[in-house]
């Protein structure tokens, strides 16, 4: 990207391109990690059934388990902060707060 593009980009200050590249980032985040963490234990699990020991399969279980809810905090955790992104700039009623939504949003 040229610099005079990101100098130029008025709505944000100059740091636009910067500001969507990051809440791409936690969009990213937000889909891909959960979907990776849930992956990665039903292998673990399928792993275990097919191995056929009962040890292996309720260590798995509790894999799978502390994953879910690993990938549900991340969710959930980058949702919070987007959401309390938004809420500070709507509790400011100055100009550089509604061209900071704009940016964010």
């Amino acid at each position: 990207m040229d610099l005079f593009l990101i100098a130029a980009d008025s709505d944000c200050g100059g740091l636009g391109p910067i500001i969507r590249a990051v809440h791409g980032l936690f969009d990213l985040i937000k889909i891909l990690v959960p979907i990776a963490l849930l992956i990665f234990g039903v292998i673990d699990l399928a792993k275990a059934v097919i191995a056929s020991d009962e040890k292996e399969i309720k260590g798995a279980q509790s894999k799978l388990t502390k994953r879910a809810i690993a990938a549900a905090a991340v969710f959930f955790a980058v949702t919070i902060v987007n959401v309390i992104m938004g809420l500070v700039a709507k509790g400011t009623e100055d100009s550089d707060s509604t061209n900071w939504t704009q940016c964010w949003d």
